[in-house]
């Protein structure tokens, strides 16, 4: 019996997944694509995507390691094609549900009685709640690689409901986070079920906050101006699963959403760093490594770490005449922009350098990544002191992100990535 419970469970799994195409067969797309803007006041990265029927604009901040799309339900989310999640219905399990329950209200979106649960969290206040699991439709655009196309329809979507105070922290005009974290229910996943192509994405940040950069759901081409497939051009390495979560509420054993690599040693102008390379591994309760992330604005370090790190970028930088200056908050290690030149990829400065699974397999970090300008006389390395005892030792921020491609293959455990794509004159 038992046995027979469990076969159907997985088919009725199944079924979900192929049914989240089923709104437009007649056209399937190889890739989708949606835009991104960085938010002046907050430094975070909006995105917009189509919900509801009728159909309504979201503009969501991207949490890379996000597990799920959630959206505040509270303030006025009405839609003909809401359906709730019912109490040990597939969709779930599908959705790591970790309660199941009644609203002791009247019935809304968010607010339903026999639904099961989820936990929303916003990473940049470090809070979770409770949210109601459902399905909507959601609208996202195709692409050939090259330009948007068509719009293409997801009929049952899910996300979880949140409620409005989970917005705070977050940019103005946002109704909740794209989370593209890898699990079973975030963007990526559903969206390559829903039209059967790769589990792939790709994010090109702009360091505009006037353009918009871009997020491609499925494989390449990724072509940029003057027509260049940045996909055939990308260093990888190994995408590493942190076996304990790092959001803010979790069950026990779920794993981390977010995408960690493996940084063997950190160089400044080619030259190595002394570094506790433990503090480089993932232990067994899930402290140390590294991971990406879009919601930490700067690279943070932890303190021995961040030390050695600052100590050899002033050393490096002294020996270019370039001189050190009074902080400006939030960073502690700032220079004159006499001396410094401007180049393609950014000021003239030392180069940072993360050495990955090998000397060859570099991520380059140069002054376009490296430096921000917080005047016309003064320039800040845009590295924050996480601390002695952060979780996680090196969090790779959207700064450093920015005019890069990051590939994220989920099925192969693979990140492809370009280094900055000033130098090649793309954008």
């Amino acid at each position: 019996m038992a046995s027979t419970t469990v076969k159907l469970l997985i088919f009725s799994l199944f079924l979900i997944i192929i049914s989240l195409s089923s709104a437009q067969p007649s056209f399937r797309p190889a890739a989708l694509v949606v835009p991104v803007r960085k938010d002046a006041a907050t430094s975070q990265y909006v995105t917009r995507i189509n919900q509801r029927t009728p159909l309504v604009p979201e503009n969501l901040v991207v949490d890379l390691g996000g597990r799920f799309l959630w959206v505040d339900c509270d303030n006025n989310y009405v839609s003909s094609t809401y359906r709730p999640a019912r109490c040990r219905s597939a969709q779930c399990s599908l959705g790591g549900a970790n309660g199941c329950g009644d609203c002791f209200g009247p019935a809304r979106p968010g607010c339903n009685n026999n639904t099961c649960g989820v936990s929303p969290d916003n990473p940049i206040t470090r809070t979770a709640t409770s949210g109601e699991l459902a399905t909507d439709l959601v609208q996202v655009r195709s692409t050939d690689g090259s330009n948007p196309g068509r719009p293409v329809n997801v009929s049952q979507f899910l996300f979880s409901c949140a409620p409005t105070f989970l917005l705070q922290g977050l940019a103005s005009g946002v109704s909740g986070m794209a989370g593209l974290g890898r699990t079973r229910i975030g963007l990526p996943t559903q969206l390559a079920a829903a039209f059967s192509f790769d589990r792939k994405f790709a994010i090109c940040l702009s360091s505009s906050t006037n353009s918009d950069g871009v997020i491609f759901f499925g494989d390449g081409p990724y072509r940029f101006l003057p027509n260049i497939d940045v996909s055939q051009s990308l260093s990888t390495t190994r995408l590493y699963i942190n076996p304990v979560s790092t959001a803010s509420s979790s069950t026990q054993g779920e794993p981390s959403a977010e995408y960690f690599i493996g940084v063997s040693s950190i160089r400044v102008d080619n030259k190595s760093i002394p570094l506790n390379t433990s503090l480089l591994s993932i232990d067994n309760e899930g402290n140390g490594g590294t991971k990406i992330s879009t919601v930490n604005p700067y690279t943070v370090l932890e303190t021995s770490i961040y030390s050695s790190l600052t100590t050899a970028y002033i050393r490096e930088a002294a020996a270019r005449n370039i001189t050190r200056v009074a902080s400006v908050a939030p960073f502690d290690v700032c220079f004159s922009t006499a001396n410094v030149f401007s180049t393609r990829v950014g000021p003239s400065v030392p180069s940072i350098e993360l050495v990955l699974q090998n000397e060859n397999t570099v991520w380059m970090i140069t002054g376009s990544n490296s430096m921000v300008q917080v005047n016309d006389n003064v320039l800040c390395l845009a590295v924050i002191n996480g601390g002695s005892n952060p979780r996680t030792s090196v969090v790779i921020g959207g700064y450093q992100l920015e005019n890069n491609l990051l590939q994220f293959d989920i099925a192969t455990s693979t990140l492809g990535f370009s280094s900055t794509l000033l130098g090649g004159r793309t954008s």
